[in-house]
This record gives C-alpha cells, sequence and structure tokens, in this order.
C-alpha cells in the first residue's frame, strides 16, 4: 500500500477505484467496504485507492465537542495496510477545503484528480460543503463524468449497525467486549514509557506509565484492563499484563495516568515504545483505605486477568 499525504502528492490513475470517508477505527463496517472495493478493483484490472483526511472534519468544523479519534494517524495506516488496499491518501482537512461543493468534489478531486472510473462508497453517505452530496448525486454525476457507483449497505452485528460512535461510546463506557467486537480487533493503546512515581513497585506490583503523544486519541474509561502488551522493536513477542486507567484515588492523585504492570517482566523499558491491547474490563477505579488493601485487590486483579488473557 502507498501512501500519500496530499492529494497533491498523488498522480491520476487509469483505472482507479476509489471509497472516500473518515474511517475512524477501520472496523467491521469499514472493512466490508474495503473488502469490496478490492474486489471490484481486481476484477475491473484497476487499482483501489481510499481518499480520506486528516483531522477528522468534525475536529475542524466542531471544534468545541472536543472529539476522540479511536485510532491514531499510525494506527489507522497499520490497520488499512493489512486490507490489501493499493493507495491511500491523506489529505488535510481545512475549513477551505470544507467549502468545496459535491460537484467540484466529484469532477475535480475524485474524477480528474485521482481517475475515478468506479466509486464504492458506504450505506449513507455524505460529501461536500455542508454535506450536501449523497448517493442519488453520485449516480446522477456517474453518466456525466464516466464512472460508476455502488453502495454497500451497513454492516450489522447482531441486530445493531456498526459505527464509529458506537465504538467510541463503548470505548468511554469501558465496555471493550462491544467495542471489540464491532473493531474485529483488541483495541490498540500506542505510547512511550515515562518514568513515573514508583508507587506500584512499593506494593510488588511494578507498573510502566504509558504516554500518549497524540492528544486526539481516546483513552477508555476509568478502570483496570486485562491487556495483551507488544514492543514495535520487537513485534514478535508478546507480553500479558493489566492497566490501570484513572486518577489513583488512594494516593490522593489529581492527574488521570495509563499505568502498565507486565506478568512475569523484569526489564527496564523507560522511553520504549509500547503498544497496549485491551481485551476486557476486570473493574472500575476504587478508592482503597491503604496501601494494604490495594496491595491485595491488585493480587486479585492479576489472577482474574490472566484467567481472561488464557482463554483469548
Amino acid at each position: 500500500m502507498k501512501v500519500y499525504y496530499s492529494l497533491d502528492d498523488f498522480s491520476k490513475r487509469p483505472a482507479a477505484v476509489v471509497t472516500t470517508g473518515t474511517f475512524d477505527g477501520v472496523h467491521l463496517g469499514h472493512r466490508k467496504i474495503l473488502d469490496r472495493l478490492n474486489s471490484v478493483a481486481r476484477n475491473f484490472k484497476g487499482e483501489s485507492v481510499l481518499l480520506t483526511f486528516f483531522p477528522h472534519p468534525r475536529m475542524v468544523l466542531q471544534p468545541d465537542m472536543e472529539l476522540k479519534l479511536i485510532n491514531s494517524q499510525s494506527e489507522k495506516i497499520d490497520l488499512l495496510k493489512k486490507t490489501g488496499l493499493d493507495h491511500l491518501i491523506i489529505h488535510p482537512f481545512t475549513q477551505e477545503f470544507s467549502r468545496t461543493t459535491s460537484l467540484d468534489f466529484v469532477r475535480n478531486i475524485l474524477v480528474n484528480t485521482i481517475g475515478a472510473k468506479k466509486l464504492v462508497i458506504g450505506y449513507d453517505h455524505h460529501f461536500g460543503r455542508n454535506r450536501e452530496g449523497s448517493f442519488e448525486h453520485l449516480k446522477e454525476f456517474g453518466p456525466v463524468y464516466g464512472f460508476d457507483v455502488e453502495e454497500i449497505p451497513p454492516q450489522d452485528l447482531e441486530d445493531v449497525t456498526i459505527s464509529s460512535t458506537k465504538i467510541r461510546k463503548a470505548l468511554s463506557e469501558g465496555d471493550l467486549i462491544t467495542a471489540n467486537e464491532y473493531l474485529g480487533y483488541s483495541f490498540p493503546l500506542t505510547g512511550r514509557v515515562s518514568e513515573g512515581e514508583k508507587l506500584g513497585s512499593k506494593m510488588g506490583f511494578p507498573t510502566a506509565n504509558i504516554l500518549v503523544e497524540e492528544t486526539y486519541k481516546l483513552i477508555p474509561g476509568d478502570g483496570v484492563y486485562a491487556v495483551e502488551v507488544i514492543f514495535p522493536s520487537h513485534p514478535e513477542d508478546l507480553y500479558l499484563g493489566m492497566c490501570n486507567i484513572g486518577i489513583r484515588p488512594t494516593f490522593g492523585g489529581k492527574f488521570k495516568t495509563i499505568e502498565v504492570h507486565l506478568f512475569d517482566f523484569d526489564q527496564n523499558i523507560y522511553g520504549e515504545q509500547i503498544s497496549v491491547r485491551f481485551k476486557d474490563r476486570l473493574r472500575g477505579e476504587v478508592k482503597f483505605a491503604g496501601p494494604d488493601e490495594l496491595r491485595q485487590q491488585l493480587a486479585k486483579d492479576a489472577e482474574d486477568a490472566r484467567k481472561i488473557l488464557e482463554l483469548t
């Protein structure tokens, strides 16, 4: 998969099969669209192209909402690489770009810049200024500009339509079972290990404090989770552990931290990048009477986490 960070970097293709959208999460519904996109491209002897945007349009148009995203940009690229996509265009989304009309978007971008001969879009897809463009518009534009369009119905799981919004809500509530089921993979959180106060070490549960650099990245709801961990520097090694997200009320904490305790692990990893895959939530964050009571609970958490992780 070739990645381009602007439409200006992309050279028009003679037989592009195109889809467009934000694709935050690259969830099961998105992958249904991409599977069809790649299938059409192969049958058409063309090349599959995804046009997406960064920042997310709602972050530009509705900045007060403080939208958090399921994937960082690097996570999204890694997920898309696994789909078999030929070309990924990540175009900067700005206020000026948001004023592009649906006609200009189709004619100048999809057709003249990318070379679209076929479009594959998701159900209820909208595009252009004020989201004025729709599937009906594309069907009207198709014969004029020489492309075919296909709409993919929504992907359902147990009669519930999958969407990035529903996944964000599940993650915010700590419902990793639902979020992971909709995603089709374990929700990842990637960051660097920074030095903390070593409170966990004093109780026999040393932790790695994770600093997530992308401020727009969604963090699951406060609580304790069973997790798998890999280091991008040697991704073939998988570690098991548990992660606490919260303010550490037992110690009077005021700032949210992300701390990971790795089972059967004793290495200095300060400064290393770490990727945490969330499997399930063990419990919410609780204020204990003191360190001894917390230590007893952490031992139980570790036992529960091991049971969950051995089954996954």
